[in-house]
């Protein structure tokens, strides 16, 4: 029965022949040295699988995040794969484990309150005198950004290279070629509609951009406005709102689009084609959305929630 000296073994191994640093060593005696305390008087080589899953259960309940005890199963594993390739062991208790599912992190996400305000501000500023006719379109630009971007939930990819011709037709909807050339339509606010025939006649009114294809365009290489420009205008717009501008970002302003809608009753499926998830998995990431509605209907309703 092998002892310490296959950890020692092992981590020449890795010394030698992969050339660790000794940060990656003492990272792997720590990893396995802690197994080896939770296993006691069991020898790390005469582990069996059910100790390895009884060990990350053990590193679940001690509070260790998803990615903590997946670099505790690496090491382990290519510490076992390591005994098997030397003859110390006739299999691999690890083959068969795989490291827990890292959760999805929670969108971050701006109440409507947050985005009224947002909206306001930036309708405000459209009012403001303005020295030139670039500063004027600059204004009516961003209300109309946000405007559609609330309206519609897009990609800001998809947002930015919108035609020209979505807001010359008299639609409440506008049709979108999303990720792999699929399409799907989606409908507009009239505030979003007014605010795009708005910002196309002010465009029109100082001569500007007469010719080109697309709704929000640029003296750029791509000829439409850059997700990073936005970006760092929307961050401006959030100052000036009031808001803290490291939380803001058009992304949080999809997700946003996607709660809101949920939060007032719109069906997960719906909200999936709305925003052009290939596939609703990726969607029921605001499930927790859904799960807090459904706890304040029961606590509303129910009538035993009442007494």
């Amino acid at each position: 029965m092998a002892t310490g000296f296959d950890l020692e073994n092992f981590l020449e191994m890795l010394a030698a022949e992969r050339g660790a640093a000794e940060n990656t060593l003492a990272g792997y005696r720590r990893d396995l040295e802690d197994f080896s305390g939770f296993l006691g008087r069991k020898s790390l080589a005469s582990a069996q699988s059910e100790d390895i899953s009884a060990y990350l259960g053990d590193l679940n309940r001690r509070g260790f995040a998803e990615t903590s005890q997946a670099r505790r199963l690496s090491a382990l594993k290519q510490f076992y794969k390591f005994l098997y390739a030397e003859g110390t062991r006739e299999d691999d208790p690890t083959r068969t484990l795989s490291a827990p599912k890292k959760r999805a992190s929670l969108p971050k996400v701006l109440s409507m309150e947050d985005v009224d305000r947002l909206i306001e501000t930036a309708r405000t500023e459209t009012e403001r005198p303005r020295k030139s006719a670039a500063a004027r379109l600059r204004a009516q630009r961003m209300y109309t950004l946000i405007e559609v971007l609330y309206a519609t939930g897009l990609r800001v990819s998809e947002l930015v290279a919108l035609p020209v011709t979505a807001a010359l037709r008299d639609a409440r909807l506008i049709e979108i070629k999303g990720k792999g050339g699929k399409e799907r339509l989606v409908p507009l606010s009239r505030a979003a509609q007014a605010a795009m025939k708005d910002y196309v006649g002010l465009r029109a009114a100082e001569g500007a951009y007469e010719k080109s294809p697309w709704l929000f365009p640029s003296h750029g290489d791509s000829g439409h406005l850059t997700r990073q420009h936005f970006a760092r205008e929307l961050k401006d717009l959030a100052v000036a709102a009031g808001l803290d501008a490291g939380k803001i970002s058009p992304h949080v302003l999809r997700h946003a689009f996607a709660s809101h809608l949920l939060q007032n009753g719109a069906d997960l499926r719906v909200v999936q084609q709305l925003l052009g998830h290939a596939d609703i998995s990726t969607t029921q990431i605001y499930t927790h959305v859904l799960d807090e509605r459904l706890r304040e209907l029961v606590e509303s309703a129910h009538p035993l929630a009442k007494k």
